[in-house]
Protein backbone atom coordinates (compact mmCIF):
# COMPACT_ATOMS: atom_id res chain seq x y z
CA UNK A 1 0.00 0.00 0.00
CA UNK A 2 1.68 3.18 -1.18
CA UNK A 3 2.35 5.41 1.95
CA UNK A 4 0.87 8.69 -0.38
CA UNK A 5 -1.72 7.46 -1.48
CA UNK A 6 -3.04 7.13 2.40
CA UNK A 7 -1.83 10.42 2.97
CA UNK A 8 -3.59 11.43 0.18
CA UNK A 9 -7.07 9.89 1.34
CA UNK A 10 -6.38 11.57 4.79
CA UNK A 11 -5.47 14.77 3.33
CA UNK A 12 -9.21 14.74 1.44
CA UNK A 13 -10.53 14.51 4.27
CA UNK A 14 -11.63 11.01 4.18
CA UNK A 15 -11.97 8.34 6.77
CA UNK A 16 -9.27 5.95 6.86
CA UNK A 17 -9.33 2.14 6.93
CA UNK A 18 -8.01 -0.26 9.71
CA UNK A 19 -5.95 -1.49 6.54
CA UNK A 20 -5.12 1.93 6.08
CA UNK A 21 -3.99 2.80 9.54
CA UNK A 22 -1.97 -0.84 10.06
CA UNK A 23 -0.15 0.51 7.04
CA UNK A 24 0.58 3.51 8.48
CA UNK A 25 1.92 2.36 11.85
CA UNK A 26 3.80 -0.70 10.52
CA UNK A 27 5.90 1.69 8.32
CA UNK A 28 6.48 4.35 11.28
CA UNK A 29 7.99 1.19 13.37
CA UNK A 30 9.92 -0.46 10.10
CA UNK A 31 11.33 2.86 8.79
CA UNK A 32 9.18 2.46 5.70
CA UNK A 33 7.70 5.72 6.05
CA UNK A 34 9.91 8.26 5.32
CA UNK A 35 10.16 11.38 7.60
CA UNK A 36 8.13 13.49 5.52
CA UNK A 37 5.58 11.08 5.01
CA UNK A 38 5.15 10.62 8.54
CA UNK A 39 4.98 14.15 9.10
CA UNK A 40 2.17 14.86 6.23
CA UNK A 41 0.39 11.98 7.89
CA UNK A 42 0.15 13.74 11.11
CA UNK A 43 -0.61 16.98 9.92
CA UNK A 44 -3.21 15.36 7.65
CA UNK A 45 -5.17 13.72 11.20
CA UNK A 46 -4.57 16.99 13.04
CA UNK A 47 -6.26 19.23 10.34
CA UNK A 48 -9.16 17.15 9.62
CA UNK A 49 -9.50 15.03 12.20
CA UNK A 50 -10.28 11.28 13.18
CA UNK A 51 -13.26 9.36 13.86
CA UNK A 52 -13.80 7.71 17.51
CA UNK A 53 -13.43 4.18 14.81
CA UNK A 54 -10.04 5.25 13.53
CA UNK A 55 -8.33 6.56 17.26
CA UNK A 56 -9.65 3.36 18.27
CA UNK A 57 -8.08 1.25 14.96
CA UNK A 58 -4.47 3.42 15.41
CA UNK A 59 -5.03 3.05 19.58
CA UNK A 60 -4.80 -0.87 18.46
CA UNK A 61 -2.43 -0.43 15.73
CA UNK A 62 0.19 0.94 18.13
CA UNK A 63 -0.04 -0.70 20.96
CA UNK A 64 0.94 -4.16 19.05
CA UNK A 65 3.62 -2.49 17.17
CA UNK A 66 6.07 -4.02 20.13
CA UNK A 67 5.85 -5.81 23.09
CA UNK A 68 2.39 -6.69 25.15
CA UNK A 69 3.03 -7.58 28.83
CA UNK A 70 0.80 -10.02 30.39
CA UNK A 71 0.05 -10.61 33.57
CA UNK A 72 -1.56 -14.14 33.23
CA UNK A 73 1.80 -15.93 34.09
CA UNK A 74 2.46 -13.58 37.27
CA UNK A 75 -1.27 -15.21 38.53
CA UNK A 76 -1.39 -11.72 40.24
CA UNK A 77 -4.60 -12.32 43.12
CA UNK A 78 -6.21 -8.84 41.87
CA UNK A 79 -6.88 -6.69 39.07
CA UNK A 80 -4.08 -4.94 37.45
CA UNK A 81 -5.49 -1.16 36.96
CA UNK A 82 -3.48 1.88 36.48
CA UNK A 83 -3.96 5.94 36.61
CA UNK A 84 -2.73 8.47 34.13
CA UNK A 85 -2.53 12.91 34.55
CA UNK A 86 -2.55 15.00 31.81
CA UNK A 87 0.10 16.58 33.85
CA UNK A 88 -0.22 19.75 35.91
CA UNK A 89 1.92 21.95 38.59
CA UNK A 90 2.54 20.01 41.93
CA UNK A 91 0.83 17.07 41.28
CA UNK A 92 2.19 14.38 42.81
CA UNK A 93 -1.42 12.16 43.02
CA UNK A 94 0.29 9.37 41.56
CA UNK A 95 3.07 8.46 44.34
CA UNK A 96 -0.14 8.01 46.65
CA UNK A 97 -2.91 6.63 44.66
CA UNK A 98 -0.55 3.31 43.32
CA UNK A 99 0.28 2.16 46.59
CA UNK A 100 -3.58 2.99 48.15
CA UNK A 101 -4.22 0.66 45.29
CA UNK A 102 -2.18 -1.71 46.02
CA UNK A 103 -3.15 -1.84 49.77
CA UNK A 104 -6.98 -2.45 48.40
CA UNK A 105 -5.67 -5.29 46.64
CA UNK A 106 -5.49 -3.74 42.76
CA UNK A 107 -1.93 -4.40 41.41
CA UNK A 108 -0.61 -0.93 39.67
CA UNK A 109 2.20 -1.05 37.17
CA UNK A 110 2.60 2.90 36.41
CA UNK A 111 4.52 3.44 33.48
CA UNK A 112 5.04 7.17 33.89
CA UNK A 113 7.30 9.56 32.36
CA UNK A 114 9.19 12.62 32.39
CA UNK A 115 8.36 16.63 33.05
CA UNK A 116 6.96 17.83 29.92
CA UNK A 117 6.80 21.71 29.07
CA UNK A 118 5.68 23.76 32.40
CA UNK A 119 4.63 20.52 34.35
CA UNK A 120 6.36 18.18 36.54
CA UNK A 121 7.61 14.64 35.86
CA UNK A 122 6.84 11.06 38.09
CA UNK A 123 10.16 9.61 37.24
CA UNK A 124 12.23 12.61 38.14
CA UNK A 125 10.61 13.27 41.37
CA UNK A 126 10.99 9.58 42.40
CA UNK A 127 14.87 9.79 41.18
CA UNK A 128 15.45 12.08 44.06
CA UNK A 129 15.00 8.60 46.45
CA UNK A 130 18.68 7.26 46.43
CA UNK A 131 19.21 3.95 44.37
CA UNK A 132 15.88 4.09 43.45
CA UNK A 133 15.65 2.25 39.67
CA UNK A 134 13.01 3.96 37.00
CA UNK A 135 14.19 1.50 34.46
CA UNK A 136 14.31 -2.13 35.65
CA UNK A 137 14.85 -5.18 34.10
CA UNK A 138 11.52 -7.18 33.64
CA UNK A 139 11.97 -9.43 36.31
CA UNK A 140 12.96 -6.88 38.86
CA UNK A 141 9.72 -5.23 37.76
CA UNK A 142 7.65 -8.38 38.27
CA UNK A 143 8.92 -8.81 41.74
CA UNK A 144 7.79 -5.29 42.49
CA UNK A 145 4.93 -5.39 41.69
CA UNK A 146 4.03 -9.23 43.29
CA UNK A 147 6.06 -7.91 46.09
CA UNK A 148 4.43 -4.38 47.04
CA UNK A 149 1.35 -4.70 44.44
CA UNK A 150 2.67 -1.72 43.10
CA UNK A 151 5.65 -0.31 40.90
CA UNK A 152 5.98 3.13 39.10
CA UNK A 153 8.82 3.06 36.30
CA UNK A 154 9.24 4.53 32.81
CA UNK A 155 8.54 2.72 29.89
CA UNK A 156 10.56 0.44 28.11
CA UNK A 157 11.29 0.77 24.28
CA UNK A 158 9.61 -2.18 23.63
CA UNK A 159 6.48 -0.62 24.29
CA UNK A 160 4.28 0.94 21.16
CA UNK A 161 7.63 1.96 19.85
CA UNK A 162 5.15 3.28 16.95
CA UNK A 163 4.38 5.82 19.08
CA UNK A 164 7.97 7.10 20.08
CA UNK A 165 8.56 7.94 17.01
CA UNK A 166 5.01 9.40 15.83
CA UNK A 167 5.77 11.63 19.50
CA UNK A 168 9.02 12.95 18.06
CA UNK A 169 7.83 13.82 14.91
CA UNK A 170 4.41 15.33 16.08
CA UNK A 171 7.00 17.46 18.59
CA UNK A 172 8.55 19.27 15.67
CA UNK A 173 6.20 19.81 13.41
CA UNK A 174 3.37 21.65 15.69
CA UNK A 175 0.82 18.94 15.42
CA UNK A 176 1.31 17.98 19.15
CA UNK A 177 -2.30 19.08 19.86
CA UNK A 178 -4.23 16.66 17.95
CA UNK A 179 -6.87 15.02 20.47
CA UNK A 180 -6.49 11.89 18.26
CA UNK A 181 -2.75 11.50 17.97
CA UNK A 182 -2.51 12.80 22.04
CA UNK A 183 -5.69 9.68 22.47
CA UNK A 184 -3.94 7.09 20.69
CA UNK A 185 -0.58 8.10 22.42
CA UNK A 186 -1.78 7.96 25.40
CA UNK A 187 -4.18 4.82 25.46
CA UNK A 188 -1.01 2.80 23.37
CA UNK A 189 0.66 2.60 26.11
CA UNK A 190 -1.72 2.06 28.72
CA UNK A 191 -3.19 -0.83 26.60
CA UNK A 192 0.26 -2.13 26.26
CA UNK A 193 0.89 -2.69 29.78
CA UNK A 194 -1.98 -4.88 29.76
CA UNK A 195 -4.63 -3.52 32.27
CA UNK A 196 -7.89 -4.16 33.34
CA UNK A 197 -9.12 -0.58 34.08
CA UNK A 198 -7.86 2.46 34.23
CA UNK A 199 -8.89 5.89 34.64
CA UNK A 200 -8.06 9.36 33.93
CA UNK A 201 -6.86 12.48 34.98
CA UNK A 202 -7.39 15.51 32.62
CA UNK A 203 -6.89 18.54 34.09
CA UNK A 204 -8.14 22.16 33.38
CA UNK A 205 -7.77 25.46 34.18
CA UNK A 206 -4.39 28.21 33.75
CA UNK A 207 -1.77 25.36 34.62
CA UNK A 208 -3.06 22.61 32.52
CA UNK A 209 -2.61 21.83 28.49
CA UNK A 210 -5.87 21.65 28.03
CA UNK A 211 -6.24 25.37 29.70
CA UNK A 212 -10.25 25.51 28.50
CA UNK A 213 -13.21 23.55 30.03
CA UNK A 214 -14.36 22.62 26.71
CA UNK A 215 -10.95 21.18 25.40
CA UNK A 216 -10.65 18.89 28.33
CA UNK A 217 -13.97 17.74 28.37
CA UNK A 218 -12.96 17.16 24.07
CA UNK A 219 -10.00 15.19 25.26
CA UNK A 220 -11.66 13.21 28.52
CA UNK A 221 -14.49 12.11 25.94
CA UNK A 222 -12.26 10.57 23.46
CA UNK A 223 -9.87 9.05 26.09
CA UNK A 224 -13.17 7.53 27.62
CA UNK A 225 -14.80 6.35 24.72
CA UNK A 226 -11.57 5.21 22.62
CA UNK A 227 -10.38 3.04 25.90
CA UNK A 228 -13.69 1.84 26.10
CA UNK A 229 -13.81 0.78 21.89
CA UNK A 230 -10.23 -0.24 22.68
CA UNK A 231 -11.43 -3.12 24.99
CA UNK A 232 -10.13 -1.07 28.22
CA UNK A 233 -12.56 0.11 30.44
CA UNK A 234 -11.99 3.78 31.40
CA UNK A 235 -13.19 6.42 33.55
CA UNK A 236 -12.28 9.89 33.65
CA UNK A 237 -12.26 13.28 35.69
CA UNK A 238 -11.52 16.85 35.19
CA UNK A 239 -9.82 18.37 38.04
CA UNK A 240 -9.45 21.33 38.34
CA UNK A 241 -5.26 23.03 37.67
CA UNK A 242 -5.81 26.65 38.80
CA UNK A 243 -3.11 26.22 41.72
CA UNK A 244 -0.41 24.37 42.70
CA UNK A 245 -2.13 20.82 43.64
CA UNK A 246 -0.90 20.45 47.40
CA UNK A 247 1.42 22.33 49.09
CA UNK A 248 4.58 22.01 47.14
CA UNK A 249 6.45 21.58 43.75
CA UNK A 250 9.72 20.65 43.08
CA UNK A 251 11.21 16.74 42.59
CA UNK A 252 12.18 16.18 46.39
CA UNK A 253 9.68 18.46 47.75
CA UNK A 254 7.17 16.45 46.55
CA UNK A 255 8.21 13.02 47.29
CA UNK A 256 8.34 14.54 50.59
CA UNK A 257 4.81 15.52 51.17
CA UNK A 258 3.94 12.25 49.56
CA UNK A 259 5.77 10.34 52.48
CA UNK A 260 3.70 12.78 55.15
CA UNK A 261 0.35 12.33 53.21
CA UNK A 262 0.79 8.67 53.49
CA UNK A 263 1.93 8.90 57.18
CA UNK A 264 -1.95 11.25 58.23
CA UNK A 265 1.15 13.76 59.27
CA UNK A 266 -0.33 16.49 56.02
CA UNK A 267 -3.07 15.81 53.49
CA UNK A 268 -4.28 18.99 51.34
CA UNK A 269 -7.44 19.31 51.27
CA UNK A 270 -7.41 19.63 47.32
CA UNK A 271 -4.81 16.73 47.30
CA UNK A 272 -6.77 14.53 49.16
CA UNK A 273 -9.63 15.03 47.31
CA UNK A 274 -8.55 14.17 44.12
CA UNK A 275 -6.32 11.00 45.71
CA UNK A 276 -9.14 9.74 47.08
CA UNK A 277 -11.52 9.97 44.18
CA UNK A 278 -9.38 8.32 41.50
CA UNK A 279 -7.93 5.56 43.86
CA UNK A 280 -11.53 5.00 44.72
CA UNK A 281 -12.63 5.02 40.59
CA UNK A 282 -9.86 2.57 40.73
CA UNK A 283 -11.32 0.35 42.74
CA UNK A 284 -14.30 0.57 41.69
CA UNK A 285 -13.42 -0.43 38.00
CA UNK A 286 -11.79 -3.36 39.40
CA UNK A 287 -14.19 -5.02 41.22
CA UNK A 288 -12.49 -4.51 44.33
CA UNK A 289 -15.46 -2.10 45.68
CA UNK A 290 -19.23 -2.57 44.98
CA UNK A 291 -19.50 1.38 44.36
CA UNK A 292 -17.78 5.25 44.57
CA UNK A 293 -19.21 4.96 48.74
CA UNK A 294 -17.59 1.64 49.44
CA UNK A 295 -14.65 2.37 47.40
CA UNK A 296 -14.43 5.77 49.23
CA UNK A 297 -14.48 3.86 52.53
CA UNK A 298 -11.65 1.36 51.90
CA UNK A 299 -9.07 4.45 50.77
CA UNK A 300 -9.45 5.81 53.97
CA UNK A 301 -8.91 2.76 55.44
CA UNK A 302 -5.42 1.83 53.80
CA UNK A 303 -4.13 5.09 54.48
CA UNK A 304 -5.34 5.03 58.41
CA UNK A 305 -3.94 2.01 58.95
CA UNK A 306 -0.55 2.58 57.23
CA UNK A 307 -0.96 -0.20 54.69
CA UNK A 308 -0.39 2.13 51.94
CA UNK A 309 2.37 3.79 53.74
CA UNK A 310 3.79 0.04 53.73
CA UNK A 311 3.11 -0.67 50.00
CA UNK A 312 5.01 2.17 49.46
CA UNK A 313 7.94 1.61 50.91
CA UNK A 314 7.89 -1.76 49.46
CA UNK A 315 7.84 -0.59 45.89
CA UNK A 316 10.79 1.69 46.94
CA UNK A 317 12.85 -0.87 48.51
CA UNK A 318 12.20 -3.59 45.42
CA UNK A 319 12.90 -0.93 42.86
CA UNK A 320 16.79 -0.48 45.02
CA UNK A 321 15.69 2.67 47.30
CA UNK A 322 16.56 2.30 51.42
CA UNK A 323 14.82 0.14 52.92
CA UNK A 324 13.88 2.48 56.00
CA UNK A 325 13.45 5.47 53.50
CA UNK A 326 9.90 5.91 55.00
CA UNK A 327 11.03 6.21 58.32
CA UNK A 328 13.87 8.74 57.47
CA UNK A 329 12.71 10.38 54.18
CA UNK A 330 14.53 13.77 55.31
CA UNK A 331 17.75 11.64 55.71
CA UNK A 332 17.97 10.52 52.18
CA UNK A 333 16.45 13.51 50.15
CA UNK A 334 17.97 16.01 49.32
CA UNK A 335 17.34 19.80 50.57
CA UNK A 336 18.49 23.48 48.94
CA UNK A 337 21.21 25.70 50.50
CA UNK A 338 18.67 28.44 49.97
CA UNK A 339 15.40 28.86 51.59
CA UNK A 340 13.81 32.28 51.01
CA UNK A 341 9.95 32.87 52.17
CA UNK A 342 7.83 35.35 49.37
CA UNK A 343 5.62 37.85 51.76
CA UNK A 344 2.77 39.33 50.76
CA UNK A 345 2.93 43.13 50.46
CA UNK A 346 -0.66 43.59 51.37
CA UNK A 347 -3.52 42.52 53.66
CA UNK A 348 -6.75 40.49 51.49
CA UNK A 349 -7.62 37.45 50.17
CA UNK A 350 -5.42 35.25 47.45
CA UNK A 351 -7.42 35.26 44.44
CA UNK A 352 -5.22 33.32 42.23
CA UNK A 353 -2.08 32.49 40.98
CA UNK A 354 -0.44 31.88 37.37
CA UNK A 355 0.03 28.39 38.10
CA UNK A 356 1.82 27.42 34.69
CA UNK A 357 4.07 30.21 34.88
CA UNK A 358 5.25 28.94 38.65
CA UNK A 359 5.60 25.76 37.09
CA UNK A 360 8.38 27.82 34.54
CA UNK A 361 10.19 28.97 37.48
CA UNK A 362 10.40 25.61 39.08
CA UNK A 363 12.75 24.72 35.72
CA UNK A 364 14.23 28.31 35.86
CA UNK A 365 15.72 26.88 39.07
CA UNK A 366 17.09 23.64 37.65
CA UNK A 367 14.31 21.54 38.70
CA UNK A 368 13.05 20.99 35.16
CA UNK A 369 14.65 20.15 31.86
CA UNK A 370 14.72 23.23 28.68
CA UNK A 371 16.48 19.74 27.00
CA UNK A 372 16.12 16.68 27.32
CA UNK A 373 19.85 16.29 27.78
CA UNK A 374 19.73 18.47 30.68
CA UNK A 375 20.41 17.43 34.84
CA UNK A 376 18.02 18.03 37.36
CA UNK A 377 18.05 19.32 40.65
CA UNK A 378 15.61 17.33 42.38
CA UNK A 379 16.32 19.55 45.65
CA UNK A 380 14.83 23.20 44.20
CA UNK A 381 11.12 24.14 44.10
CA UNK A 382 8.26 25.88 45.82
CA UNK A 383 6.87 25.07 49.37
CA UNK A 384 4.02 25.83 51.39
CA UNK A 385 2.07 27.41 48.76
CA UNK A 386 -1.11 28.65 49.82
CA UNK A 387 -3.66 27.72 48.33
CA UNK A 388 -6.65 30.37 46.76
CA UNK A 389 -9.28 31.60 49.02
CA UNK A 390 -7.52 31.88 51.69
CA UNK A 391 -7.30 35.20 54.05
CA UNK A 392 -4.12 37.11 53.27
CA UNK A 393 -1.98 39.39 55.97
CA UNK A 394 0.71 41.83 55.43
CA UNK A 395 3.89 39.69 55.82
CA UNK A 396 2.26 36.30 54.79
CA UNK A 397 3.81 33.52 53.44
CA UNK A 398 2.92 33.21 49.78
CA UNK A 399 5.53 30.47 49.41
CA UNK A 400 9.13 29.43 50.13
CA UNK A 401 11.76 29.17 47.44
CA UNK A 402 13.83 26.36 47.59
CA UNK A 403 16.93 27.18 45.22
CA UNK A 404 21.02 26.40 44.76
CA UNK A 405 22.44 29.84 45.70
CA UNK A 406 21.24 32.92 47.00
CA UNK A 407 21.09 34.71 43.61
CA UNK A 408 18.78 31.97 42.50
CA UNK A 409 16.16 32.47 45.23
CA UNK A 410 16.44 36.27 45.30
CA UNK A 411 15.19 36.06 41.71
CA UNK A 412 12.64 33.70 41.72
CA UNK A 413 11.33 35.15 44.87
CA UNK A 414 11.02 38.38 43.17
CA UNK A 415 9.24 36.46 40.14
CA UNK A 416 6.98 34.60 41.91
CA UNK A 417 5.22 37.83 43.99
CA UNK A 418 4.04 38.97 40.56
CA UNK A 419 2.11 35.05 39.93
CA UNK A 420 0.23 35.51 43.22
CA UNK A 421 -3.00 38.38 42.70
CA UNK A 422 -4.56 39.05 46.13
CA UNK A 423 -8.20 41.10 46.11
CA UNK A 424 -10.29 42.71 48.52
CA UNK A 425 -13.08 40.82 48.96
CA UNK A 426 -13.38 37.26 49.88
CA UNK A 427 -13.43 34.45 46.87
CA UNK A 428 -14.85 30.99 47.05
CA UNK A 429 -12.97 27.85 47.75
CA UNK A 430 -14.00 25.93 44.99
CA UNK A 431 -13.81 21.84 44.17
CA UNK A 432 -10.91 20.55 42.75
CA UNK A 433 -13.44 17.89 40.81
CA UNK A 434 -14.89 19.25 37.94
CA UNK A 435 -16.24 16.84 35.89
CA UNK A 436 -16.84 12.80 35.88
CA UNK A 437 -17.00 11.04 32.56
CA UNK A 438 -17.66 7.22 32.19
CA UNK A 439 -20.07 5.23 33.83
CA UNK A 440 -21.73 6.14 36.06
CA UNK A 441 -21.87 3.89 39.98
Amino acid sequence: MLAQEVIRRKRDGHALSEVEIVAFVSGLVSGAWSEGQSAAMAMAMLLNGMSDAETVALTRAMTRSGAVMDWISAALPGPVLDKHSSGGVGDKVSLMLAPIVAACGGFVPMLSGRGLGHTGGTLDKLESIPGYRIAPDAQQFRRALQSAGCAIVGASSTLAPADRRLYAIRDVTATVESTALITASILSKKLAAGLQGLVMDVKTGNGAFAASMADARTLAQSLVSVANGAGLPTRAWITDMNQVLGDNCGNALEVLEAVRFLQGTRQEPRLLEVTRTLSAELLQLGGLAGDMGQGLQLVDAALASGRALERFAGMVHALGGPADFCQRPTHYLASAPVQKPVLAPRAGWLHAMATRELGLQTIALGGGRHRASDSVDARVGFSQVMPLGQRVEPGAVLAVVHAADQAAADAAAAQLLQLFTVGEVPMPVQSALVERLGAQA
